[in-house]
């Protein structure tokens, strides 16, 4: 049976601060760090802005853009590695928002960054089988890091909604097929009561990242019979600007195929939401007939692959929500300090 997106949607907060100004509070050297991550500024979330918050206006902006009725979708999951309660699901949250509740079933996922990619694999399942009509999957973030950690420069927040059935009169898209490859690599990690993240530096490179980002493409396109030259577009995770495009280069897809979903330069890392953030990117710009090729990466360690191909139904939805651009656009820039604030930096007692 025919799985694909119906919709898509995408929510970014409007603030931002510059990496200049992080390094400038801890003595860093703004040049080399940015050449270091190919991250210039990244997004903040306001005061009262949470992955919750993040979910439902992603999931808003997906039911508006595929004029989508709530009472047919059956299934609301949302990934996220910043759930803003430890026991109450953000998912009946973002059920309630959108007008989805009450006859569905409702849950959380967690798996660091591809918790997202793992919620879409999820509704496909349950959308192939015909359990449900419709599924919400959602990957939201408001990612922490350490004051002075090398986290700091990239954790951002942000947040993308994807909307899954099986009417092919309705697809923008179709999911020809997916592929995960999976290991106990610990290389993030963040203990219940913790509030940032640990991390084994380098480590998350090689036996974490790009050993889960080439082994699940390439199981990919081995399961396909497929090849980089067969696709438009690719869309790798992107915790920085530097991997995303290195996996690229190990796997033989070029620069001009990843450059329209590397959103990471003036975004950052959100985390659950970031490969989902570069395919919506991506979505925004592709054309019919166009097939675009994406891996999720999620520390802990795995990584989720897609392959998608465009269908004519794009032309009539792509404009009935903002695109990724558009949401990137009028930045407004914190000082450290606000930054500071608007990230519950500062703790009393």
């Amino acid at each position: 049976m025919t799985v694909g997106i119906v919709s898509y949607g995408a929510y970014i907060p409007k603030y931002r601060i510059k990496t200049e100004e992080i390094a400038s509070v801890w003595g860093g050297d703004a040049e080399i760090l940015k050449a270091g991550l190919k991250v210039f500024e990244k997004s903040v979330p306001d005061v009262d802005e949470d992955a919750a918050t993040i979910a439902v206006e992603a999931a808003r902006n997906a039911m508006k853009r595929g004029g989508v009725d709530p009472q047919r979708i059956g299934a609301v999951y949302t990934g996220s590695e910043s759930h803003p309660y430890a026991v109450k699901p953000t998912s009946t949250i973002v059920a309630e928002a959108v007008g989805a509740t009450p006859d569905m079933t409702a849950a959380d996922f967690e798996f660091a960054c591809k918790a997202g990619s793992a919620a879409v694999q999820v509704c496909m399942g349950l959308v192939g089988s015909g359990m449900i009509d419709l599924g919400l999957a959602i990957g939201a973030d408001v990612s922490q890091g350490a004051p002075n950690d090398a986290l700091e420069y990239t954790a951002a927040a942000g947040g993308a909604a994807y909307v899954i059935g099986r009417q092919e009169s309705e697809l923008i898209a179709i999911i020809e097929d997916t592929y995960s490859f999976t290991t106990d690599t610990p290389d993030f990690w963040r203990r219940e009561g913790q509030p940032y993240p640990g991390h084994g530096g380098r480590f998350t490179g090689d036996p974490g990242y790009f050993k889960h980002v080439t082994s699940g493409a390439k199981g990919l396109m081995k399961k396909m019979g497929t090849t980089p030259s067969d696709y438009k577009y690719a869309v790798f995770h992107q915790p920085n600007g530097k991997f995303p495009e290195r996996a690229a280069q190990m796997l033989g897809f070029t620069k001009e195929q990843i450059q329209p979903g590397l959103v990471v330069p003036k975004l950052g890392n959100t985390y659950s939401g970031s490969c989902l953030m570069g395919i919506a990117a991506t979505l925004d710009i592709a054309q019919p007939g166009d097939r675009i090729f994406a891996t999720a990466y999620g520390s802990g360690a795995g990584s989720d692959a897609f392959s998608i191909l465009v269908t004519d139904k794009i032309e009539a939805k792509r404009n009935l929500a903002p695109s990724v651009q558009q949401l990137l656009a009028d930045p407004i820039y914190l000082s450290y300090g606000k930054y500071a604030h608007h990230k519950g930096k500062i703790r009393f007692g």
